[in-house]
């Protein structure tokens, strides 16, 4: 399904905590089941959950593999991800690190491209 236009989120996740990021990958998997963008940016501590997700055993990893399998993924803070050790993961994961401001996305990037913000 593709997006329609003007109906683009971009939801930024910094907490490292599984129970808050489900609604992250629920949303964005929501979104596009209704023919709209929404795409995930690992900020901060959300890092680190991709090493955790991956595992098959994970409580996340059904929807972490499908909002994957979606490219629903759009990238990981570079900054963060070296500071907090999750790099390895991230790269062994193909998620593309983002790095334009001092090291770290830049949300205004998102909203020039027409995105509406979502922070969690």
């Amino acid at each position: 399904m593709t997006a329609q236009t003007g109906k683009k989120t971009v939801l930024f996740a910094f907490r490292g905590d599984p129970l808050c990021f489900i609604h992250v990958l629920l949303n964005a998997i929501d979104l596009n089941e209704r023919g709209r963008e929404g795409i995930i940016v690992l900020e901060g501590e959300s890092v680190t959950l991709v090493a955790q997700m991956r595992e098959s055993s994970h409580v996340l990893n059904t929807l972490y593999e499908k909002a994957k399998d979606l490219g629903l993924i759009f990238g990981a803070c570079k900054a963060c991800a070296t500071k907090l050790e999750a790099l390895d993961a991230i790269k062994e994961e193909k998620i593309p690190l983002i790095a334009e401001m001092s090291g770290h996305p830049a949300m205004g990037d998102f909203m020039d491209k027409g995105y509406s913000v979502v922070t969690f």
